[in-house]
C-alpha cells in the first residue's frame, strides 16, 4: 500500500508516495538530493527550479555513469583474471597429458 511522505528540497516541501516501509529510505534519498542541490546553489548562485533540476540531474547521472564504468572495468579485470587462470590450468593439463602420452609410447 502506498504512503505519502513529505520531503524538503532546498526549502520547498513535496509530498511523495512510496511503498509502505520505504519512508525512511525515501527521506534519506531526499536528504542527499537536498544536500547536493544546496551545494550546487552555493556554487552557481540562484537559478530557477527547472534549471536546478536539470543541472542536478546531469551531475548525478554523470556520477552514476562513472560508477558503472568503474564496476564495468572491475568486471572486465575479473574476467581477464579468470581467463588467465583457466589458460594456466589448461596448460598444466596439457603438460600432464603429454607426459602420460610419452610414458605410454616408451612402454
Amino acid at each position: 500500500m502506498a504512503v505519502t511522505v513529505s520531503i524538503t528540497i532546498v526549502g520547498r516541501s513535496y509530498d511523495v508516495s512510496c511503498d509502505e516501509g520505504q519512508e525512511d529510505y525515501l527521506r534519506t534519498l531526499a536528504a542527499e538530493v537536498d544536500r547536493r542541490a544546496a551545494a550546487l546553489l552555493r556554487s552557481v548562485g540562484q537559478v530557477g527550479d527547472a534549471r536546478l533540476l536539470v543541472m542536478l540531474s546531469l551531475l548525478m547521472a554523470d556520477e552514476i555513469t562513472e560508477l558503472r564504468r568503474g564496476r564495468g572495468n572491475a568486471a572486465v579485470e575479473a574476467a581477464a583474471a579468470a581467463d588467465a587462470a583457466l589458460a594456466g590450468g589448461l596448460d598444466a593439463l596439457t603438460r600432464r597429458i603429454d607426459a602420460i602420452a610419452d610414458r605410454l609410447e616408451k612402454a
